[in-house]
């Protein structure tokens, strides 16, 4: 599938780094309300998003990351927040889908032998886009550690893939011109100390235009 150069910061905390992503022009941002030292409240999110919107910059899609959680805590969070897409990042089933709030959603696949994601697989890709992360059992994300290019770069020859898992902007590039995704996704990689980083994102947002850019046929 073609690359579209789409670009999605995660796990941000503050107005601050979320207006940092929005001048970089970044397209999404992920807001985690699942347990993670990236984890906001309903109601801090719903604060970003009512200041990014008076902030007179244009506002990138907001993704709101659960794991596990009930379809009516996640339909509340959506109304609340504003949120444009939903994130599935736990152990999910395909029938969630009908439960939830009509919005876009992408789930979390690891592409593991053993990880139970066949029959998210078997559904059209009008009803959820996958984001590929790396396998790290008993973790849900965020780890820095690195998804399978092969396994990812395989289903993105099929349908459109969200690429996750251990990128940065000294790899984004790289990882782009292997695996084609649809889009990309960054959260540690993006990171000093624990903390966001501006300068970081503004790189990693550069950096995967360029590589999109020039990955088109």
């Amino acid at each position: 599938m073609r690359t579209e150069g789409i670009v999605k910061i995660c796990g941000v905390r503050t107005i601050e780094h979320a207006l940092a992503a929005a001048q970089a022009g970044a397209d999404m941002i992920g807001l985690v309300f699942a347990p993670s030292r990236r984890q906001i409240s309903p109601e801090q999110a719903a604060q970003i998003a009512s200041d990014l919107r008076a902030s007179g910059v244009a506002v990138p899609l907001l993704v709101g990351l659960f794991v596990n959680a009930a379809p009516e805590e996640i339909a509340r969070t959506a109304q609340l927040c504003g949120l444009d897409l939903i994130q599935l990042s736990g152990d999910e089933r395909p029938d969630v889908l009908a439960q939830l709030p009509p919005l876009p959603v992408l789930k979390s696949l690891r592409l593991a032998d053993d990880h139970g994601e066949a029959a998210w697989l078997d559904l059209s890709p009008e009803y959820f886009t996958p984001l590929v992360d790396a396998h790290v059992p008993g973790s849900y994300g965020g780890t820095g550690a690195m998804a399978n290019w092969q396994r990812a770069a395989t289903l993105a020859r099929i349908r459109p893939i969200m690429l996750a898992g251990g990128l940065s902007p000294a790899n984004v590039a790289q990882a782009i011109a292997l695996v084609q995704p649809w889009a990309v996704d960054v959260s540690s990689g993006v990171e000093q100390d624990g903390q966001k980083s501006s300068e970081l994102i503004r790189s990693f947002v550069s950096n995967a235009r360029q590589a999109a850019w020039q990955a088109q046929p």
